[in-house]
């Protein structure tokens, strides 16, 4: 099957029983308050703004585990977690909310909203508008947009509503030709995804090679294979605006510590936010995922 057959595939299930909970005109509502009612939820956070400063920043993201490896940290605590994130200088965080492959549910978006102060990125395989509603009505700043799992008919679909509704769009690709699309639809935020889909294996010059395609003024977010803080500084050379990073992190015994380090700080020092607006914290990744339905 192709690989849009393949992304798209595991989540229907799951959408459908949330459909069933959630009914699309109550979030239909809660997206469009009647006027002179207040907002039914706190304005977005400014996903993208929060990439832009002094140095390369970094998304640390929330995953409990993944198909291949397992769990990821056992007992994980939301909240502990995304404080960590903060303390260590991530500038956004991004939070699995699919629930068969990779454990997550909209529940830790919502938990990630109450206790965190960083912008937040639902990271799930959006194929469908109701899913924007979802992100949007549990507390979500941005969304991502796989362009291998979309037709670019529901890519530009899809893109258009999440602007809509205030959410930024992180847009990813593997390959030029999905650059394009993604080019094509005004992207304004790519993420450079260095997993290969056919074998899974990764390549930070995925990265460069695709970076230079892009147009000024884009934000592009290198995604997978980030581990030293060598890669952040030759990505920031690069003109790379962020780097997103999870298992690393996830695994760390000290979360806080590992994305110091990682940002090249003294951990025993302490620093914040590593961009100027960027709330508190940095980094997430996609990791390495061997069973053919989960590329997260």
């Amino acid at each position: 099957p192709s690989a849009r057959a393949r992304l798209s595939k595991p989540p229907r299930a799951e959408r459908a029983q949330r459909t069933r909970a959630g009914p699309r005109p109550a979030l239909a509502a809660r997206r469009a308050p009647a006027p002179g009612a207040p907002p039914p939820h706190p304005p977005p956070r400014g996903f993208r703004a929060a990439l832009g400063g002094v140095e390369i920043a970094v998304i640390a993201e929330f995953k409990r585990r993944s198909p291949s490896a397992g769990a990821l940290r056992e007992g994980a605590e939301l909240d502990q977690v995304a404080n960590a994130y903060e303390r260590g200088g991530a500038c956004a965080m991004s939070v699995l909310t699919e629930g068969p492959n990779f454990g997550g549910s909209l529940a830790d978006l919502q938990s990630a909203r109450s206790v965190c102060a960083l912008p937040l990125l639902r990271k799930d395989f959006v194929v469908e508008q109701y899913q924007l509603l979802e992100a949007r009505a549990a507390g979500a700043d941005a969304v991502l947009l796989i362009v291998a799992a979309l037709s670019p008919k529901q890519l530009a679909s899809l893109h258009g509503g999440a602007r809509e509704l205030g959410l930024d769009v992180l847009v990813e690709v593997h390959d030029r030709e999905e650059l394009e699309l993604a080019l094509e639809i005004g992207a304004q935020l790519i993420g450079i995804n260095n997993r290969d889909l056919r074998d899974f294996s990764v390549d930070v010059a995925r990265t460069s090679l695709l970076r230079e395609a892009i147009p000024p003024g884009i934000a592009v977010v290198s995604e997978s294979g980030i581990v030293a803080p060598e890669q952040l500084r030759s990505l920031e050379q690069e003109g790379v605006d962020a780097v997103l990073v999870g298992e690393a992190l996830m695994r760390a015994p000290d979360p806080a510590g590992a994305l110091l380090a990682l940002r090249g700080k003294d951990p025993e020092a302490g620093h914040g936010p590593a961009r100027a607006g960027a709330g508190d914290d940095p980094v997430a990744e996609s990791e390495t995922v061997k069973l053919p339905s989960a590329q997260l």
